[in-house]
């Protein structure tokens, strides 16, 4: 019995001495395979890695972050170094900027600095964290100060990377200027995500703001309180399609030492064919690829690698049309002084058999759609700008008063929107 005692403690000491090694020698495979996916998944920027240097209990090493502009395509480069110490079961990362932007980040946290770390296991569970501290910055020339509260960001990504869940927190930050001050109040986000297939994710998500606040000179502040929105991807036709909803609430405005509420949008989508979305957003993210991509290089092949994108787009958005979806807004209701603006937006498109999806050349033909707005008459009357607007509607018929409302009913169909008995064709253009 000791004897088996003394292998068992043997083997436990053995592997407590392999551990750190191997587990340093999975970091490091799993750190080359996480950079490799994050630039191969986007374009906008990307992860260089240099001289990692592996120990025993633990590495180091450096690397660049490459930052791309969307619209202009201009490139900006942060260095960072990251040690990275050992355990049993998983590895901590330890992220610091360059010694030269250190310097400048120096400047602005002269106490405590930020702290962003990832811890990986064996297992496929990596947790990233960032801690910012409370900063508060002057600029004594210009008079202009950034007070912001300590900052806490949480990603925990388990199963290999297929599902996610995301914390921020942020209780609030005031800007000043001679003529300007915002501030932002308790502003929190949580997502849960779940991967379904190539670029499509389901999950749901909250993001609340408590307060924001923006008061300029010689203008009545404006202030909104209790922003909350809620949103919902979910599987439908046993994982075939998906479906969405999405509400925002807001409880407060105030202008002008005026207060009105309560605020409510709401969006949904249903029945978006899963393979057809996915291949409509890699289409999309291809293009945006080859747009940020194209300075230098030969103008007939990016404008041809455009064309061929836009193809798939077309295909795309065919395969949608082709197995029925429905979007827009089904409720609609904005708190006004002089009474609430309610609507409803509804765009829908029949599922069709086989063989009438291959025989299908546009989208637009077949959809069909509602529309139905009305707001307080005194809104339009009170607002110069707003009535220079409906006036001509209302002579057209296209806005009905009806006692102290003015409506816009409208639906749309064979590429036409009748509104309040008026037919205005649609150009085809998808």
């Amino acid at each position: 019995m000791k004897k088996q005692w003394m292998v068992a403690g043997a083997a436990v000491l053995a592997v407590g001495v392999v551990a750190p090694w191997l587990v340093g020698y999975v970091t490091e495979q799993q750190w080359q395979a996480v950079t490799t996916e994050v630039n191969q998944a986007q374009p906008l920027f990307q992860l260089e890695t240099r001289d990692y240097n592996r120990g025993y209990l633990g590495a180091d090493f450096s690397g660049t972050l490459s930052v791309q502009h969307p619209e202009t395509g201009e490139e900006h480069e942060f260095d960072y170094q990251a040690r990275v110490s050992h355990g049993v079961t998983g590895s901590l990362l330890d992220f610091s900027p360059s010694s030269e932007l250190g310097s400048e980040v120096e400047k602005v946290f002269p106490d405590e600095k930020p702290k962003l770390t990832l811890e990986t296991r064996f297992w496929g569970t990596a947790i990233v964290e960032l801690s910012v501290p409370a900063i508060s910055v002057i600029n004594e020339d210009t008079g202009e100060s950034f007070d912001m509260s300590e900052s806490y960001s949480r990603a925990k990504i388990t199963d290999n990377g297929s599902q996610a869940d995301i914390l921020m927190l942020w209780p609030g930050a005031i800007i000043r200027a001679p003529d300007l001050r915002i501030s932002i109040e308790d502003f929190r986000f949580e997502q849960t995500m779940e991967h379904l297939t190539g670029d499509v994710w389901v999950g749901d998500g909250d993001m609340s703001l408590s307060g924001f606040e923006m008061a300029a000179r010689d203008e009545p502040t404006l202030r909104f309180d209790d922003l909350a929105i809620r949103s919902e991807t979910f599987t439908e036709e046993e994982g075939d399609s998906i479906g969405s909803e999405t509400v925002m609430t807001l409880e407060t405005v105030t202008a002008d030492d005026t207060n009105f509420g309560p605020h409510r949008m709401e969006f949904v989508f249903r029945g978006l064919d899963v393979q057809s979305w996915h291949d409509l957003t890699t289409a999309m993210t291809e293009m945006q690829a080859a747009a940020l991509t194209a300075s230098g290089t030969d103008s007939r092949a990016v404008m041809q690698q455009q064309m061929a994108s836009m193809t798939r787009i077309n295909q795309a958005l065919l395969g949608l049309a082709g197995e029925g979806f429905s979007f827009g807004f089904p409720e609609l209701s904005f708190a006004t002084p002089h009474g609430p603006v309610n609507g409803e937006i509804m765009v829908q498109h029949p599922s069709l058999p086989e063989d009438e999806k291959d025989q299908m050349m546009m989208v637009m033909q077949r959809l069909t759609g509602d529309l139905d707005l009305s707001m307080p008459l005194a809104l339009v009357e009170q607002y110069p700008e707003l009535g220079m607007q409906v006036a001509p509607l209302i002579k057209q018929g296209m806005v009905v008063q009806e006692g102290d409302r003015v409506r816009v009913q409208g639906k749309l169909e064979d590429l036409a929107l009748d509104i309040n008995g008026n037919l205005i064709p649609l150009p085809p253009l998808f």
